[in-house]
This record gives structure tokens, C-alpha cells and sequence, in this order.
């Protein structure tokens, strides 16, 4: 199901709002999607352009879930499974056409009045290498010309394909949601996100020149120059501005669209900015606790900014159980700052429950593991910026083996009594 299809099933589901009122790509629609509190909205009538913009099409993780095309309850370990078992994609034959190579003719958003210019918040770049096959990769990309590009490009995989010679890729607006999902799972290198997302469901993709592209509904064809340009400042995920770097450039040598198409907005900091970063590390999370232990549920929380917190739900069999967790979630989520392990019987999608669990079953002496001076998220503005260090902690908030049991009604027990136990 590409955008287009999606936007149509939200629509007959009564949960599209469409403005009809002309909107400004600058700072306007952007507070409008705000105010929306996640709300999927279509902007039918942008100022100076002819393209609608959509927003907050992946906002929650039912909208995810409808996208998909399954259960909420299955989300997790369906997500696992796609990364386990990736299903390369069939070709397919795509509808496009050329259009001006203008980036000024697209209707791309400034969000708040200290960005560094407009930018491209929701852009994947699809990149190619002999040897490590196709990388699929979210790049905010702000503009500096007609047909030039500032992207921010951290040290993963992307830029290791640019180490080793890339210079042309295809940089893809309006996703699929598999391929929204898929492009944020920190994969290892050589494993396709494209593969990824098929096995989440089937996701068509197309072939246009040189490239493998999804089924996208803006595709532009881009070529690293070599030079480097101050890229931001921006928002990020952390609802604060992120510092100005020096960014590679690339120049946009063609610009493809299907024909009606829709630019794919998204807020910075906002419900759909977090969903699409933090959720797809979830899973990764999950596989590397269940390797030590039996995990049943992994949340990476909103109030950690979607980011740098994360709580874990394991069955608890042994008393090492809990720190083998928190040592394996910093493993699944290298820029998570603090995690929380809970036992079964927390709701980990419930602050007041993890904050019960601490009250309860935590002591500061036994149940941290502190980790200084560890490489963390350039997200965290307490950190060093220069270096990356943080101070990773994990908090073992399980109940100890030698007072668990069934019977909740001991007052040694520190288990948790609900009424429906009762009646």
C-alpha cells in the first residue's frame, strides 16, 4: 500500500482531516499539524504550489499498525521477524514523470522560526553498493539552491558508502509505511531496509535509471559534489534546537514525480517525528534482551523523547536477569541514555507504573548499573557534544527471586494487588 493508497484508507475510515484553506509552507502549516496533536491532516491548497501536503500519517502506532496492515499486540515481534527474515522485493513497473529540476517548485516546509532555511524532514535516501547492496536511510535535507542539498549524514551507513565511493543515490519524499518503518531500524550493514519492509508487507518497488526505488511519490536523483556546507540549525526529537555542522552537499540532477502527488511533511519534535525514529528501535532492543533473558515487551517512552529512555518487560527466571537486560538494551539501542526493566505485571506504556515499580522493588545501592563516559546520542543536550559521552544509567526495577511468588497477599511480597483480584 504506497501513500496515496494509505491516505484513501484513513479518508474512508473518517480519520483524514483535509484543510481547503490556502496555507503557507512557512510556519503555518507546520503549527496547524501541531495543533492537530496527531491528527492526520491533508493541506489541499498550498500557497504557490499545486502539490497537497499530507501530515501525521504515521503519528500513532495504530495508524502504523492500519498501514501494515496488523494487530497492535503483533507490532513488536513483527518487527523483529522482518528484521530476522528480510524478503527482497519484486520489481515493478512505476508510473512517473519527469519534472522540473526546481526546488523551489515543491512545496517544502519551513517549521519554526529558527530553522537555517526550508527543509525535508521526512527524505529517505536509497543508496547503492557492490558489496553491501541497497541502504535505506532517513537524511534531513535542507536547501541551499535551486537544485542543491545540505544533508545531515551521521557516521552509520550512508556515509560508510560514501567512504567507499558513492556518489549518486536517489532520495525518495512520500513513502510507503513499510518503508517509512523500515528505513528507521538500525539494520546491520549489508542487510536492505527494502527487504525489511517487504517482509513487514508486501512493498513494491520500482526501477527508475540506475536505482531501486520504493513507491515513492516524489524520487530525486542525487550526486554528492564533495564540498561541505552549514547544515541547521534544527529541532530534533528532543524538542530543542540541534547544533550547526559542516554537511556534505549534493546536487539534484533530476526530479521525478507520479502524477497527482503528495508531499509527505513531517513535524520535527513532533508525534510522528517520534514514532517513526524511536519505535523501529524497539525491536532491535528486543532481540538483544531476548538473548539473555525472556523478554515479552520493549516501549521506548515518549517522555525520554521517543529516544533516550526505554522501558523492558522480561520474565524474570534468574536474580542476574534484570542487569543481563539493561546490559543488552544499551547493546539493541546504542544512543538509549536510561532504561528501566520491569517485571510482567507493569504496564511499561504507563509512567505511573514504572515509577511504582521504583517506589516498590528498587534499591539505589543494588539494582543501577552506571556506565560513564559512554559513547550516547548527539540528541542529548547535557552530553559533551564534542566527544558523545554520556552517562548511561539502567535501573533494575524487578522484583528480587527470593520474595517472588504467586501468592500477591504476603505482606513480604512486594507485588502488586489489583481488585479485580479480589472479586
Amino acid at each position: 500500500m504506497n501513500l496515496r493508497e494509505f491516505v484513501d484508507v484513513i479518508d474512508k475510515k473518517g480519520m483524514l482531516v483535509r484543510v481547503k484553506k490556502p496555507v503557507s509552507t512557512e510556519y503555518e502549516i507546520s503549527t496547524i499539524v501541531k495543533r492537530l496533536k496527531g491528527k492526520p491532516v491533508l493541506f489541499e491548497n498550498v500557497k504557490g504550489f499545486r502539490m497537497p501536503v499530507v501530515s501525521n500519517v504515521c503519528s500513532t502506532r495504530d495508524l502504523v499498525c492500519l498501514g501494515l496492515g496488523i494487530e497492535k499486540k503483533d507490532l513488536i515481534r513483527r518487527l523483529t521477524e522482518a528484521i530476522d527474515h528480510p524478503k527482497e522485493p519484486k520489481v515493478t513497473k512505476g508510473e512517473y514523470e519527469e519534472i522540473p529540476c526546481d526546488l523551489s517548485k515543491l512545496p517544502i516546509l519551513t517549521y519554526y522560526p529558527k530553522d537555517g532555511g526550508p527543509y525535508i524532514a521526512s527524505g529517505i535516501a536509497i543508496a547503492k553498493d557492490k558489496e553491501y547492496g541497497i541502504n535505506a536511510s532517513y537524511h534531513r535535507a535542507m536547501i541551499i539552491g535551486k537544485d542543491k542539498l545540505v544533508l545531515r549524514v551521521l557516521e552509520r551507513h550512508l556515509n560508510e558508502f560514501m567512504k567507499r565511493g558513492l556518489k549518486e543515490f536517489a532520495f525518495c519524499i512520500g513513502n510507503p509505511t513499510t518503508v517509512l518503518i523500515g528505513a528507521a531500524i538500525s539494520a546491520e550493514l549489508g542487510k536492505s531496509e527494502l527487504s525489511i519492509a517487504n517482509a513487514l508487507s508486501e512493498t513494491g518497488v520500482v526501477e527508475l535509471g540506475r536505482h531501486v526505488v520504493p513507491e515513492s511519490e516524489i524520487v530525486m536523483i542525487c550526486e554528492f559534489t564533495g564540498e561541505l556546507a552549514d547544515e541547521g540549525p534544527f529541532l530534533d526529537l528532543t524538542e530543542t534546537f540541534d547544533i550547526v555542522r559542516k554537511q556534505p552537499v549534493a546536487k539534484v540532477k533530476k526530479i521525478f514525480a507520479r502524477k497527482d502527488s503528495i508531499f509527505h511533511a513531517l513535524l520535527p519534535g513532533d508525534l510522528e517525528h517520534k514514532i517513526l525514529m524511536g519505535m523501529p528501535r524497539e525491536p532491535t532492543i528486543f532481540r538483544e534482551v531476548s538473548k539473555v533473558c525472556e523478554c515479552l515487551d520493549v516501549y521506548v517512552t515518549p517522555g525520554g523523547c521517543s529516544w533516550l529512555h526505554g522501558a523492558v518487560k522480561i520474565r524474570k527466571k534468574n536474580d542476574e536477569d534484570g542487569k543481563k537486560a539493561i546490559e543488552a538494551a544499551f547493546k539493541g539501542h546504542t544512543s538509549m541514555k536510561h532504561v528501566f526493566i520491569v517485571d510482567e505485571d507493569i504496564d511499561i506504556e504507563n509512567p505511573n507504573e514504572i515509577e511504582w515499580a521504583m517506589a516498590t522493588r528498587f534499591q539505589g545501592d543494588r539494582d543501577i548499573i552506571m556506565k560513564a563516559k559512554e559513547k550516547g546520542s548527539s540528541l542529548d543536550p547535557s552530553s559533551d557534544m564534542a566527544t558523545k559521552e554520556t552517562t548511561k544509567i539502567g535501573f533494575d526495577l524487578t522484583t528480587p527471586m527470593k520474595t517472588t511468588g504467586k501468592d500477591f497477599r504476603r505482606p513480604d511480597l512486594p507485588m502488586r494487588v489489583r481488585i479485580e483480584d479480589y472479586v
